[in-house]
C-alpha cells in the first residue's frame, strides 16, 4: 500500500488532491456528486470583505480545449461566509484553505485576520492573480515589489494559518515573482492561475464575454502550467523548502503525475470537475497505481524527480 500523504507547510493532507479555488463553491455544491472526504484538502472560492456580485453576463464560454471565465470574484462576503459556510465546512473532515481576494491591501488584511482563529481553516490562499477584476486581483501579482509587500503584510495577520500565495502566469518571469513572495514570507505557492484570453463572436464582431477578456483554464494551459511549476521549483522553491500546489488542466492521473514530477507537492483540479465531478477518485487511484508500478512507497519520492534531456 503506497502512502499518498503529503505535507503542505506543516498541514498534513491524506493525499495531494484538492479543489481549485472558484470551481467548487463552498463545498456543498458538490456533495451530491462526490465524497469530499476523499480530498486531501478543500479550497474555497474567493472571499472578500464585502459581498460581490461579480461581472455582468455572459461570464463563461467554452473553448476547443478549455474554459474561459470572467466571473469576477462573485461571493457572499466575509460575514456570511463565517456565519453560513464555515459550519458546513467543519463537517468535511479535511483541511480547508480559503482563497482571499481584495481590491486593496486593507481588504486582504481584514479577511485574513478574521480567518486566523477559525479552527477548520488551516491556510489562506492569497489571490493576487485573478485576471477578471479591475481593482486588485492580478494587479498585485505582476510586479515583484508589490507582490512582496502584500505578502509580508498579510503574513503578519495569518495567525495559525499557513500563507499560500497564488501566482499568475501572465508575467515575463514567474520565478521572479515567486522569489519575491517566498522572501516575503509565503509558506507555499499555488500555480498557476488562469491565462488572460479572449473569444470573439465573428457574427457580431464583439468579444463573447461581457468583460471582453477572461481567464483560460483547462487542458489548453496544462503544458504551460507544468513548465512554470518546474521553473519555480528548480529556481526558487526547492532550495527554499517551499511546497508548490500545481494546477492547470489536470484531467487524469497522467496530468497529475506530470505536475508531481515537475516539482509540485499538492495538486488542484477545477475545470475537469465540471465535465466529470467524480474525476478526483480516478486521479487519486491512478497516482497510487503509478507509484506502485514504479516501486515507490510514497508520493513524495517522485516530487521533482523530472530528468531533463539537457542541462539548464
Amino acid at each position: 500500500m503506497v502512502d499518498l500523504g503529503v505535507d503542505i507547510a506543516g498541514v498534513r493532507l491524506a493525499n495531494p488532491l484538492m479543489t481549485a479555488s472558484g470551481t467548487c463553491g463552498y463545498a456543498r455544491e458538490y456533495e451530491d456528486f462526490f465524497d469530499l472526504r476523499q480530498l486531501g484538502a478543500f479550497v474555497t472560492k474567493s472571499i472578500t470583505a464585502k459581498p460581490r456580485t461579480g461581472n455582468q453576463p455572459q461570464r463563461v464560454v467554452e473553448t476547443p480545449a478549455g474554459l474561459l471565465n470572467a466571473i469576477g470574484l462573485e461571493n457572499v462576503g466575509l460575514a456570511r461566509f463565517l456565519d453560513e459556510k464555515v459550519p458546513e465546512l467543519e463537517t468535511l473532515g479535511v483541511p480547508v484553505f480559503v482563497n482571499v481576494a481584495g481590491a486593496e491591501l486593507s481588504e486582504y488584511l481584514t479577511v485574513v485576520e478574521a480567518l486566523s482563529d477559525v479552527p477548520v481553516v488551516r491556510g489562506v490562499e492569497l489571490n493576487i492573480s485573478c485576471p477578471n477584476v479591475k481593482a486588485g486581483g492580478m494587479s498585485f501579482g505582476v510586479e515583484p515589489n508589490q507582490a512582496a509587500a502584500v505578502t509580508s503584510a498579510v503574513k503578519v495577520k495569518c495567525g495559525k494559518n499557513i500563507l499560500i500565495v497564488k501566482l499568475t502566469p501572465n508575467v515575463t518571469d514567474i520565478a521572479e515573482i515567486a522569489r519575491a513572495v517566498v522572501d516575503a514570507g509565503a509558506d507555499a505557492l499555488s500555480m498557476v492561475n488562469t491565462l488572460t484570453a479572449m473569444v470573439v463572436d465573428v457574427a457580431t464582431r464583439r468579444p463573447i464575454l461581457a468583460n471582453d477578456t477572461g481567464g483560460l483554464s483547462g487542458p489548453a494551459i496544462h503544458p504551460v502550467a507544468v513548465y512554470m511549476v518546474h521553473r519555480v521549483y528548480t529556481r526558487v522553491a526547492r532550495a527554499a523548502g517551499v511546497p508548490i500546489i500545481g494546477m492547470g488542466g489536470i484531467q487524469d492521473w497522467r496530468g497529475a503525475v506530470e505536475f508531481l514530477l515537475a516539482g509540485a507537492t499538492g495538486l488542484a483540479v477545477g475545470t475537469a470537475m465540471f465535465a466529470d465531478p467524480t474525476c478526483l477518485s480516478s486521479i487519486r487511484e491512478g497516482i497510487a497505481d503509478y507509484l506502485q508500478k514504479y516501486g515507490h512507497d510514497r508520493v513524495g519520492e517522485i516530487v521533482g524527480a523530472l530528468q531533463l534531456n539537457r542541462s539548464e
